[in-house]
């Protein structure tokens, strides 16, 4: 314990906390995990899943990355989703982006280095692809919040097509996809109504 000593005795003293507030709370968490949710969101540190939405450990299946993109190529998501979907049984999975992301605001900006630049790359193709939508805004942070929500939005579109997903509908598992995004002026969620239970068309 010669690094982040500071760390170490925060973990002390939550676990303390948590078992004076209920002393089965580890023992608990030690059973088979049964989450009903996975939450696909951004790195960003302000954002924690399971706080926001007051849930307690156990009950959020995570996956976290830069500007909660969800690429069809990358067998991290692949294999929480497949494990969530699959193994876990999950009944909603919800897309959650935040207003005031960096990996965004990001895309508005010049090439970044790789691996970053291939990782904003994606972003960059949801600017171009709604170029005329966001010039006609008033503003760089109007832009910059568009973006944000438009990102959630196309990771919608993708996760629908995905075979784990389109497969576990065809077996008739009930599944949802929800698009959300996360406000840090006010700490609010707000639903961007792009909710799906079926294969696209």
């Amino acid at each position: 314990m010669h690094f982040l000593p500071q760390l170490f005795a925060n973990n002390r003293i939550w676990s303390e906390q948590q078992v004076r507030r209920d002393p089965k709370y580890f023992e608990r968490l030690c059973e088979i995990q049964r989450p009903q949710y996975l939450w696909i969101g951004c790195s960003d540190s302000r954002v924690p899943a399971n706080t926001i939405v007051g849930l307690a450990p156990g009950e959020v299946f995570v996956h976290r990355n830069v500007a909660n993109i969800v690429r069809p190529d990358d067998p991290n998501c692949l294999s929480v989703l497949q494990y969530s979907v699959d193994i876990l049984q999950i009944s909603n999975i919800i897309v959650c982006g935040h207003y005031r992301c960096g990996g965004i605001q990001a895309a508005f900006g010049p090439p970044a280095a790789n691996p970053l630049e291939g990782w904003i790359s994606h972003i960059r193709a949801i600017r171009a692809e709604h170029h005329d939508e966001l010039a006609s805004l008033d503003g760089e942070t109007a832009r910059w919040e568009r973006l944000c929500e438009l990102n959630v939005v196309a990771q919608i579109r993708i996760l629908r097509t995905l075979p784990t997903i389109v497969q576990a509908w065809q077996r008739g598992h009930s599944l949802a996809i929800h698009g959300w995004i996360y406000d840090l002026r006010d700490g609010l969620l707000r639903d961007l109504e792009v909710s799906v239970n079926k294969p696209a068309r």
